[in-house]
C-alpha cells in the first residue's frame, strides 16, 4: 500500500467515525448514516455533508431591471400647474437648450417631442416644428466631400430629420422659407432631410386645392352647427334647404342636459319633394340608418327616407328631346374596322335603388326622436301624411357616438307605443 491510499483510506475512517460519533449525539440509529463506498485514486475526495461549501452554487435567476423613464421625459414635467399647452412645449424645448449646451441626446429628444405633440396640442403649428429642427446642432452634419455625400453622412441623425417631415407631411403642413434655412444650415443641400423638403413644396402646392369637396380644418363644436356642415357635405343639390326641427335643449343648473330633447336637423331638395308628392300612397316609404359619416377625425349619424324601387312595369319612362339630349348624340358615325376578337358587350354592374325623399341628422337614433322628423316634414309635404311609415333602425356602435362628440342615443321605446302602431305597418315591419 502506497502512502497515498493510506491516506486516504485513513481520511475516509475518520469521516465514518464522526457520522456516527453525531448520529449518537443526536439520538439517531446507526444505521443511518450511508456507508462509504471505497474510493479510488480516480474517485473525487469531497465529502456531500462537510465540504457541501466547496460545489459551486447554481447562478441566481437575473432579476428585471425597473423600467426607467424615456431620455428627458423630466423636461415636459416641469411645468407648476400641469398644464399642457403651447407655452409648456415650448419651455421644454428650451430647456432642453439652455442645460444641454452641447445638445447631447438631441435625437432622443426630438423623438420624445415629436410623440408628445399631440398631448400638448401643439401637431399642427408649423413654428413648433421650426423650433424643434432649430435643437439640431448647426454645420456639424454638412456633407463636406462627394464621399460624405454619397455615403449618407450622419444617417441617424437625417432619418429624425425627415421624421421632422413627415410628422408635418401627415398633418398637412407645408414648410415655409424658415424651415429650408434651417435644414439648409444643418444639413446641406445635398442631403435626404433636404430632398424630402423640395418633394413636400413640389406635391403640396399641387394636390393644396384639389378636393372639390373640401372639409374644414376646424370643425364646429357645436352639434347643430357640425350636423349641418355633414348634411351639406352629403347632399349634391345645391338647392336644397337644410332645417333645424329641434334644438337641443338647453342645460340646467345642475349642468345635464335633457336627454328627452335631442337635436334634430333635416335637409331636403325641390326635387325630392316632388318626388314624394308623386309617390304612391299605397307603398310605404322607410326610415333607415343610422349610417356613418366621418369629418376628418369626428363620426357622425344620420337618416335616410327612401322607398323601395318600382317594378319596371310601373315605372314610367321620361322621354328626353334629341336637342336636349347631352348623353347621348343624335348621330354618331363611327366606322373602326373591327376583328372577330373584339368585344362589343361591357360588363358594368349597376345597383338600382329606390328614391331617398330626406335626410337628417339627430342626437338620439330611437323611434321617438325620428318620428318628431316626419311630424316636421309632413308640414312641407302634405302628401307624407297620407303614406305610411315604417322604421329600420339598426344598433348603432357606442365608440363611434362617444368618438363624434354628439349625444348618446336615448333608451328604446316602452312597448305601449309599439303596440299602438297599426296593423298594415306591423306587417310590412315583418316582411322587412
Amino acid at each position: 500500500m502506497s502512502w497515498a491510499q493510506a491516506i486516504l483510506l485513513a481520511r475516509g475512517l475518520s469521516r465514518g467515525w464522526g457520522g456516527i460519533c453525531g448520529a449518537a449525539l443526536t439520538g439517531a440509529p446507526f444505521s443511518q448514516p450511508p456507508p462509504q463506498s471505497p474510493r479510488g485514486l480516480h474517485c473525487s475526495s469531497a465529502a456531500h455533508n462537510s465540504d457541501s461549501s466547496l460545489v459551486p452554487r447554481p447562478p441566481e435567476p437575473l432579476r428585471k431591471p425597473a423600467k426607467a423613464l424615456a431620455p428627458h421625459e423630466e423636461l415636459f414635467r416641469q411645468a407648476p400647474d400641469g398644464a399642457r399647452d403651447k407655452a409648456s412645449f415650448v419651455r421644454a424645448v428650451q430647456n432642453f437648450g439652455q442645460h444641454n449646451v452641447h445638445r447631447r441626446g438631441h435625437v432622443d429628444f426630438i423623438y420624445l417631442a415629436l410623440r408628445k405633440m399631440r398631448e400638448y396640442g401643439v401637431e399642427r403649428d408649423l413654428a413648433v416644428y421650426n423650433l424643434l429642427l432649430d435643437v439640431f446642432p448647426k454645420e456639424v452634419f454638412r456633407a463636406r466631400s462627394i464621399f460624405q455625400k454619397i455615403f449618407i453622412h450622419y444617417p441617424r441623425q437625417q432619418e429624425c430629420g425627415i421624421a421632422v417631415l413627415e410628422q408635418m407631411e401627415n398633418h398637412g403642413l407645408m414648410p415655409n422659407k424658415e424651415t429650408e434655412f434651417l435644414l439648409i444650415q444643418i444639413f446641406g443641400r445635398k442631403s435626404y432631410p433636404m430632398l424630402k423638403f423640395v418633394r413636400m413644396q413640389l406635391w403640396f402646392s399641387r394636390f393644396k386645392n384639389i378636393n372639390p369637396f373640401p372639409v374644414p380644418r376646424d370643425l364646429p363644436q357645436d352639434p347643430v352647427d357640425l350636423a349641418r356642415l355633414g348634411l351639406r357635405h352629403i347632399e349634391p343639390d345645391l338647392s336644397a334647404r337644410v332645417t333645424i326641427y329641434q334644438m337641443p335643449s338647453s342645460k340646467d343648473s345642475i349642468g345635464t342636459a335633457d336627454p328627452t330633447e335631442p337635436h334634430i336637423v333635416g335637409i331636403q331638395s325641390p326635387d325630392q319633394q316632388a318626388a314624394l308628392a308623386r309617390h304612391n300612397p299605397a307603398r310605404p316609404i322607410f326610415v333607415e340608418g343610422p349610417f356613418s359619416l366621418w369629418l376628418r377625425n369626428k363620426c357622425v349619424y344620420y337618416h335616410i327616407l327612401r322607398a323601395d324601387l318600382l317594378p319596371p312595369e310601373e315605372r314610367e319612362v321620361e322621354e328626353i328631346p334629341e336637342e336636349w339630349n347631352l348623353y347621348y348624340p343624335m348621330q354618331l358615325d363611327l366606322d373602326y374596322g373591327r376583328s372577330g376578337w373584339d368585344d362589343y358587350q361591357f360588363d358594368i354592374n349597376e345597383v338600382e335603388e329606390g328614391p331617398i325623399f330626406a335626410m337628417c341628422m339627430a342626437g338620439a337614433h330611437d323611434q321617438a326622436t325620428l318620428a318628431k322628423w316626419i311630424q316636421g316634414l309632413q308640414e312641407t309635404n302634405p302628401a307624407l301624411a297620407q303614406i305610411p311609415v315604417v322604421f329600420r333602425l339598426a344598433a348603432s356602435t357606442g365608440e363611434l357616438l362617444a368618438s363624434s362628440g354628439l349625444e348618446e342615443p336615448s333608451p328604446p321605446p316602452p312597448e305601449e307605443q309599439e303596440e299602438e302602431e297599426d296593423d298594415p305597418q306591423r306587417q310590412q315591419r315583418g316582411q322587412s
